[in-house]
């Protein structure tokens, strides 16, 4: 079995554009499309499960989708199929449309319809991914330009074309004669820490992924040969298929040829070195900040008070943490100091306190209380609080050394990093 199609829906889930489904009715979409919208009007705050169940003439199946922005991509499958297969083609796919279009947007995808349903085709083929390597794409589906669409419209000739041979070159990610004045790569560690906090202040759980990407700009045929400071604390590894694998099981060290442009070099997850003893709790990765809540609760109110406090060497920037205060909140009342707002939604119910950035070792406090309007307030038993680190990464993965054989010439390369995190502080 394969990927039955995909869909994707606009801002209304009404559906803008889809594949053409070879191998099941006219129905079978549609059955797809209302089984996520059914879902979305029993849910008010618009949080559904990632995969729900179909039932159709053709059998049990499962509708997963994606939110992106203001769209939601519909993916059907049936029979055994993984759904991370299915989620792992979205990805990709969204991937190849933000780096065609920009934003991808209701707007972008009408403006650009041609490009985007070309982009389906190539990249899947009767429900098998076909092509999804970004630069040979670019060579079957010319990216978008505003330049050439006023000069079609004009009627005028000698644009540029799609190459005629797209897989000429023997090597699938990289096309051959490419020649730039300046050869140089870049690579940008992106590293996100997912932890949950218990309301003793202990860490009962943290990870963190990591991708590295990479922007080539190389002449010719370039012979990379990549080494780390501290590559044993990497686990989880996913490659991109340019990657020589034995090279890096024996060495620790990545061989590739690169492909041209943007690129996901391998995505990881860090692993902090942890201690020898067999009764020792596994080792967690340190907080930046931590956030003492406290809600008091009274028959019909509830008063609030958030405490956070940077461990931080560095500034953190674009903390948010949000507070469901219970379906019957009202009369929300809170105050904060400078350099923070608070806002409060009363669809969702939700109390979002936005801090532009946390200096190292400051301490920031939110108080306010609020009204239930049927008796007891009941709200979530824990916060979420979402942050950034520019220039900072968990693991302090570091390149050693980065060799490059094949041609003749010096590139320039440089490295940076960024952390972002996702913590749950139970109540």
């Amino acid at each position: 079995m394969a990927i039955d199609g995909l869909i994707i829906l606009d801002s209304t889930s009404r559906p803008i554009i889809q594949t053409s489904f070879r191998t099941t009715s006219p129905s079978y979409p549609l059955l797809h499309v209302d089984a996520v919208n059914e879902a979305l009007q029993k849910t008010p705050n618009g949080q559904i499960d990632p995969i729900i169940y179909v039932s159709s003439q053709h059998g049990p199946a499962a509708c997963c989708h994606l939110k992106v922005g203001t769209l939601r991509l519909l993916c059907p499958i049936r029979g055994s199929e993984d759904p991370v297969f299915a989620f792992a083609f979205l990805q990709t796919f969204v991937d190849t449309l933000q780096e065609y279009l920009g934003e991808v947007s209701t707007a972008s995808i009408k403006d650009n319809f041609d490009v985007v349903y070309q982009l389906l085709e190539e990249m899947l083929d009767d429900g098998n991914p076909l092509t999804t390597e970004s630069s040979t794409l670019r060579d079957i589906v010319l990216p978008p330009s505003f330049y050439n669409k006023i000069m079609s419209l004009s009627g005028v000739s000698g644009l540029s074309k799609a190459s005629a041979n797209p897989f000429s070159s023997p090597i699938p990610w990289r096309k051959l004669g490419l020649k730039y004045n300046n050869n140089e790569i870049y690579f940008d560690l992106v590293e996100e820490l997912d932890a949950v906090v218990d309301k003793a202040g202990v860490i009962v759980t943290s990870e963190v992924w990591g991708k590295a990407k990479s922007h080539s700009r190389l002449s010719g045929t370039p012979d990379l040969l990549l080494t780390f400071a501290n590559p044993q604390t990497l686990s989880n590894l996913s490659f991109h298929p340019c990657i020589r694998i034995p090279r890096w099981i024996r060495d620790k060290a990545l061989s590739f040829v690169p492909p041209d442009g943007k690129f996901v070099l391998f995505s990881y997850r860090y692993s902090p070195p942890s201690s020898n003893s067999l009764t020792a709790p596994a080792s967690t990765v340190p907080l930046p900040f931590i956030v003492k809540p406290k809600v008091v609760f009274e028959e019909k109110s509830a008063t609030l008070e958030f405490v956070l406090s940077s461990r931080s060497r560095g500034p953190i920037e674009n903390v948010v943490v949000e507070f469901d205060l219970g379906a019957s909140a009202q009369g929300l009342n809170c105050t904060v100091p400078a350099g923070g707002t608070w806002g409060f939604d009363p669809k969702t119910t939700k109390l979002r306190w936005e801090i532009a950035v946390v200096s190292p070792s400051s301490t920031h406090v939110l108080s306010g209380y609020y009204h239930s309007s049927n008796g007891r307030p009941r709200p979530s038993r824990s916060l979420i609080s979402t942050f950034s680190i520019p220039h900072h990464t968990f693991s302090s993965l570091k390149i050693d050394q980065l060799k490059l054989t094949g041609e003749t010439y010096k590139p320039y390369k440089g490295m940076r990093g960024s952390g972002s995190g996702h913590i749950e502080w139970r109540i």
